[in-house]
């Protein structure tokens, strides 16, 4: 595949294709939803001139993620004060949010909907529970939850026994529910109680996940665009980061958005060291893309 555009070159060349290469302050919500719009189309193009539908869409995430590459990382994108409705930003990310705008923006290359409103509509069914938005507790936010979720809608399976050294992942999942305070929606008593039932459920599934002292016997299993959930040692929480995969040399690296005051990224490291500096992350579930 040819290089990938630059960042700063991608985003320029929209901004400018919207307001004539002026970016004006107090932009309004109309002119900001049509920059999403606008970087959406662009993405589109770029994939259509690079013949990406017909690679494996395991590729063509990464080919995505690799296009907003220096975007900035900004915490809690989803989290707005207002109803629950579908938050779309693709000017800055977190670490879940590029996961989920990558895969949908190849879903719809894949299947030749390349359209905003084709995005729009993957982007929801990926992100909320069964598809479909009704209120806070709707999205997926615990992300082996999410990862359970996207099994049974068919987007991705759940790899990580099959990719090896799994154990199980016997741990309690609470976190929303004994951190209250972090969550301002979970002043809702209603919202509050749906969180701790769906609390419930998943501590009642069975998950696997790898020790990332395992890891690195069954790295070459890992595929380009598998998409990574890091465990981690926090008590009540799964998982504590999320990235796509991606070969360098020879070595699984990570395509990540990995943390306040920095950007979207490939790690300098590869997988397994990144993991070993890490200290609270115990491991990784692997979630990987289905062809559609």
């Amino acid at each position: 595949m040819r290089g990938t555009m630059n960042r700063r070159s991608f985003i320029t060349s929209t901004a400018a294709a919207i307001t004539g290469g002026i970016i004006l302050p107090g932009v309004s919500l109309r002119a900001l939803i049509d920059i999403h719009r606008e970087i959406c189309e662009r993405t589109f193009f770029i994939a259509a001139d690079r013949n990406l539908a017909v690679h494996p869409i395991g590729e063509v995430i990464i080919e995505i993620g690799k296009l907003f590459h220096g975007a900035p990382y900004e915490a809690r994108t989803l989290e707005k004060p207002d109803e629950e409705r579908l938050v779309i930003n693709l000017e800055v990310f977190d670490c879940v949010t590029l996961v989920e705008n990558s895969l949908a923006l190849a879903r719809c290359i894949k299947k030749s909907t390349n359209s905003f409103d084709a995005y729009a509509q993957e982007l929801r069914k990926i992100r909320y529970r069964n598809g479909e938005i009704d209120g806070y507790p709707s999205r997926l936010h615990y992300f082996s939850d999410w990862i359970y979720d996207n099994v049974q809608k068919g987007i991705v399976g759940d790899v990580t026994q099959e990719i090896g050294g799994a154990e199980p992942f016997g741990k309690t999942i609470n976190y929303m529910s004994t951190n209250r305070d972090r969550y301002r929606h979970l002043a809702n008593d209603g919202y509050f109680r749906a969180i701790q039932q769906q609390e419930e459920i998943i501590n009642g599934r069975v998950y696997s996940f790898i020790p990332k002292g395992n890891f690195h016997m069954y790295e070459d299993n890992v595929k380009d665009g598998d998409i990574l959930a890091f465990t981690t040692n926090i008590r009540g929480l799964d998982i504590q980061h999320t990235a796509l995969a991606i070969a360098v040399d020879g070595r699984i690296h990570a395509l990540h958005a990995p943390d306040v005051g920095r950007s979207v990224e490939i790690t300098e490291t590869n997988l397994m060291k990144y993991m070993t500096l890490n200290k609270r992350m115990t491991g990784l579930m692997v979630a990987r893309p289905l062809e559609v």
